[in-house]
């Protein structure tokens, strides 16, 4: 199973039914990424619960006191899946929308933002883009 694939697809439904949270299944690596997504402004919090993740997702407050206001993902994309992975060199990591999205890379340092492995000056493969 593509635990990778069903978080993020988890965490992009649960936005568009408007939900304040989610769960999905636990693997290291769904949760380093839900641990950057936190780090990035994307979703609230995420912990660790049995052999699930519970993931707080979070939206702009600028609405009415009866509304959530706007999801702070409005889409998510896999890039590498199982049957095809796809790696860039440190020179060709994307810019996801010019920069106003994040991609998330797997180096041999861990997984980190484009924007970090550019800095790192490490490439790896290409698991998502969220913006």
């Amino acid at each position: 199973m593509d635990t990778i694939g069903d978080l993020l697809i988890r965490i992009k439904n649960s936005y568009m039914a408007r939900r304040g949270e989610t769960e999905a299944l636990y693997s290291k690596m769904a949760l380093k990424i839900c641990e950057l997504l936190v780090n990035e402004g994307y979703i609230a919090s995420c912990e660790k619960k049995d052999h699930k993740i519970k993931i707080v997702l979070k939206y702009d407050s600028s609405g009415s006191s009866m509304s959530r206001g706007e999801p702070a993902i409005t889409g998510v994309k896999r890039i590498s899946k199982p049957g095809r992975r796809v790696y860039k060199s440190k020179n060709l990591l994307p810019y996801v929308f010019e920069g106003m999205g994040v991609a998330i890379i797997s180096t041999p340092k861990g997984i980190m933002t484009d924007k970090k492995a550019r800095k790192e000056g490490v490439g790896g493969e290409v698991v998502a883009h969220v913006w």
